[in-house]
């Protein structure tokens, strides 16, 4: 499924029991988030299916139903006509209800992403660049979104509802490993990035963690079926994560839950390093580098790397063997059904990555412990970016998937 994609499928009895509406007053904006998350889940719905999965009143689901059609929220489909009876109306979103506009600061490269309220990318841009600084991101994004709005009518440029920024928390902690002047990775410590943003624009301007943000589209908009309780990794420059519980993204109180990068993991020699020196992209660049090839495309062509050779294959087996422990060591915390493994690479590099993890697996000692199926996660390479423009989708129209950790 494609990453604007919707989820399809009936909430399973765990989900229906948290997806409850209530018929008391005052509660209007939580029941229309739950009925628009119940249609962006599972496609078209009539108010009668509505009523049904939620608990709410016939009534109160029409009044629901007919004020986000006024607001353009949502569309009338073709009536299904049954044998008796009035012919049912299923309600889709509007494509055009909604804009949202996604931001990635990562350590290569920035992306800026304008999806519609089916998560669809109606534009995207990018900038590769050695390190990142905070004036030429600000520029970056000053530039791109006004070229954005452009190409927008006045109707779909009013109705952006805001701005996501999925950025990796301190920043400017990784100056050795990104190879950029402290001065300059200083200026991160010192700048509000969201505060700077937020000058620019009159929609809002939200912050999360570039890896939980990737979760958080894969959460949204990937193909995850029935999946409510899955650790996530993404192996970008570096390698970062999140976790889903029941459905929803945990980010925890400081917004670096799920900081995954940061777990001890075996390193040369059997010696504790962190899965970020070992399964980054960033390793797979200095390898390269070594051999004295140049591999400035690893950024710039994600969709189809060159061939690599032997530095590639060394990258995947030592990189796998380090998410193999991350993934025993948190099936040890918590009893997840998957791990899910994306990352800026070539589909067929994610698949070669994943089937070593899954072969890694296998050579633990995992007694005791249940573990988690290994997949690949189906959003891509963009999904940073996606989970960035999530934060607004979700702050104003969801319930219960992701939620920016600092926000207006």
């Amino acid at each position: 499924m494609e990453a604007g994609s919707s989820r399809h499928g009936s909430p399973d009895a765990a989900e229906s029991q948290q997806l409850r509406g209530t018929n008391q007053s005052g509660m209007r904006d939580h029941n229309e988030r739950l009925v628009l998350s119940l249609v962006r889940q599972s496609g078209a719905l009539a108010k009668s299916d509505i009523a049904r999965m939620t608990g709410l009143s016939a009534q109160t689901v029409s009044v629901i139903m007919r004020e986000l059609e006024v607001e353009g929220l949502l569309l009338r489909q073709e009536p299904i006509r049954g044998k008796i009876g009035q012919p049912s109306i299923p309600m889709a979103l509007n494509p055009e209800g909604a804009f949202f506009i996604g931001l990635k600061i990562g350590r290569r490269s920035a992306e800026l992403v304008l999806i519609d309220f089916l998560g669809k990318t109606r534009a995207m841009l990018q900038n590769s660049y050695g390190y990142p600084t905070p004036r030429d991101t600000i520029d970056f994004v000053r530039s791109g979104i006004a070229q954005m709005r452009a190409s927008l009518t006045r109707e779909q440029d009013q109705r952006i509802a805001g701005l996501g920024v999925a950025m990796p928390f301190e920043l400017w902690s990784w100056v050795d490993t990104a190879g950029a002047p402290r001065e300059v990775m200083d200026e991160w410590r010192n700048r509000d990035i969201r505060a700077d943003l937020q000058t620019l624009f009159s929609f809002p301007v939200y912050v999360q963690n570039d890896a939980t943000s990737a979760c958080g589209a894969e959460l949204v908009f990937g193909d995850i079926g029935a999946l409510r309780d899955f650790v996530y990794f993404y192996i970008g420059a570096f390698a970062g994560g999140g976790v889903v519980l029941n459905g929803r993204l945990y980010s925890g109180p400081t917004g670096n839950a799920g900081a995954l990068g940061s777990m001890p993991v075996p390193g040369p020699g059997g010696r504790p390093t962190q899965l970020i020196d070992v399964a980054s992209i960033a390793v797979l660049e200095k390898a390269l580098n070594a051999k004295g090839i140049e591999a400035s495309y690893l950024w710039t062509s994600p969709e189809e790397w060159r061939d690599l050779g032997p530095e590639l294959d060394g990258w995947i087996a030592t990189a796998s063997d380090a998410l193999a422990y991350a993934i025993v060591a948190s099936a040890s915390v918590i009893d997840f059904e998957s791990a899910v493994i994306d990352g800026w690479m070539p589909p067929a590099i994610r698949t070669r990555l994943v089937q070593a993890v899954q072969a890694a697996i296998g050579k633990i000692d995992v007694e005791g412990l249940r573990i988690p199926s290994v997949r690949e996660g189906t959003v891509g390479i963009h999904a940073r970016a996606l989970g960035g423009a999530s934060l607004p989708l979700s702050e104003r129209f969801l319930i219960g998937s992701t939620a920016p950790s600092r926000g207006v």
